[in-house]
């Protein structure tokens, strides 16, 4: 990991003076253990600030899609980079203003978890290899980091950029699942009202913060419709069914176009497995159209495609 961070440094401060882009996306370390955060370097002097360890969960594409129209720099794992390839198709950036620094990941840690495993408060984070080790006020855990990876990493077979223009370490093997979708399967072995019963199970502790919102690097709409009055299309309080057509809408609007990177649990203040919605309609949409999102940036997401080559009747 520290070879790749010195090779994330290197590579910035070439771009930087070289004035080839006007600033670098990437992570700085946080001030308190776990708690990297995305930052933007401007000046060669400041990439020091760059890291990356796994703990850097969030998806930076979500910032890149605010730079319009400015050369930048993006660290990208491979969820980032699929991302990147959405705004490109979708128009919301230019490829030509995008320089990617590919970075291939081994999976980022469950935070939550390693809290809930650890007594005390945490001082200290480390990683060596495979290994992570946990420094807290009454113990020091050392674990696999496999045995605390974030869900959405277990299921990830697309580890590595799937564009970029320069690595920064080198290609991991990407995993070969039997069953990349064993959680969507388990609600859908449910019966009607056992499905219904999970979903408003999940979103009974929303307090509407729409943190999974802001954190997901495909809400980008000027305005959202949550937020829209003219029409109101959704109402403003915390009734349940206001909660529930925000969550359904709103992971419908991703439906083939979601990566799976797990920003919206990641962010989730109430611990809600937001995924449970995106996850089945990324399923639906590998079945039925063979898609994965972010892949290729020539084809665009199937609902937002038409062909007069259709099988389909309706089409028609």
């Amino acid at each position: 990991m520290e070879t790749c961070i010195e090779k994330i440094r290197e590579i910035a401060k070439d771009l930087l003076e070289k004035g080839e882009v006007e600033k670098v996306i990437g992570f700085a370390e946080g001030t308190i253990p776990m708690a990297t955060s995305p930052v933007s370097i401007t000046s060669a002097d400041d990439v020091d600030r760059l890291t990356f360890t796994s703990t850097c969960g969030l998806n930076l594409a979500n910032y890149a899609a605010k730079e319009k129209g400015k050369k930048i720099a993006v660290v990208a794992k491979g969820c980032d980079s699929r991302n990147l390839v959405t705004h490109i198709v979708e128009n919301q950036i230019d490829r030509d203003n995008l320089y990617i620094i590919g970075v291939p990941c081994t999976g980022m840690v469950d935070k939550v978890k390693i809290a809930a495993a650890v007594e005390g408060e945490i001082t200290g984070f480390e990683e060596d290899g495979d290994t992570i080790k946990v420094t807290s006020t009454l113990q020091n855990l050392t674990a696999a980091k496999e045995d605390v990876l974030k869900d959405n990493c277990r299921y990830c077979t697309h580890r590595n950029p799937a564009l970029y223009d320069v690595l920064a370490g080198d290609l991991v093997e990407e995993q070969e699942l039997d069953n990349p979708f064993p959680d969507v399967d388990a609600i859908e072995a449910l019966d009607d009202e056992g499905r219904w019963a999970h979903f408003q199970e999940l979103t009974k502790n929303c307090i509407r913060c729409y943190a999974c919102r802001n954190a997901c690097p495909l809400c980008y709409c000027p305005t959202c419709f949550v937020d829209e009055s003219g029409p109101q299309w959704v109402g403003k309080g915390q009734n349940k069914t206001d909660v529930d057509t925000f969550h359904f809408l709103r992971a419908f609007h991703c439906a083939g176009r979601c990566t799976d990177c797990g920003a919206c649990v990641e962010a989730c203040p109430m611990g809600i497995n937001v995924r449970d919605f995106t996850r089945k309609l990324n399923k639906d949409a590998f079945e039925m159209f063979g898609w994965e999102a972010g892949l290729d940036i020539t084809k665009r997401p199937p609902l937002d495609a038409y062909s007069p080559d259709d099988p389909n009747d309706f089409i028609k």
